[in-house]
């Protein structure tokens, strides 16, 4: 399998794993997150396929390393993939430091003090 190609699988995998067995923040059942990763997908979408497009790439994949699927444009799959995980990582640890956050502050004694 190629390398690329296998990096953004066990990034995938990876991510949902420590979402479902680590953080259990539950960004998956979230009408929020979904909407999220459309919005990032939909400026991924064109950004990706001009730095991609074959025919005057600014980013330059080689294509061992990959499937060969590109879509939409010239955007290689393993892109997306990569973004879902990146994206998704960073949705969960904020989550998760917010939460602790908002519980630190709920047992933390009331001074009095305003």
């Amino acid at each position: 399998m190629p390398e690329y190609t296998l990096l953004t699988m066990i990034s995938i995998v990876a991510v949902v794993l420590a979402e479902l067995l680590i953080f259990r923040t539950g960004v998956f059942r979230t009408v929020r997150y979904w909407l999220t990763m459309i919005i990032v997908w939909a400026f991924q979408i064109p950004v990706d396929g001009w730095l991609t497009r074959l025919t005057h790439p600014i980013v330059i994949y080689r294509g061992s390393e990959m499937l060969g699927l590109r879509f939409p444009w010239d955007i290689p799959i393993e892109d997306f993939g990569f973004g879902f995980s990146l994206v998704t990582l960073t949705i969960i640890v904020w989550e998760r430091l917010g939460r602790r956050r908002r519980t630190a502050r709920a047992t933390t004694p009331n001074t009095g003090a305003r």
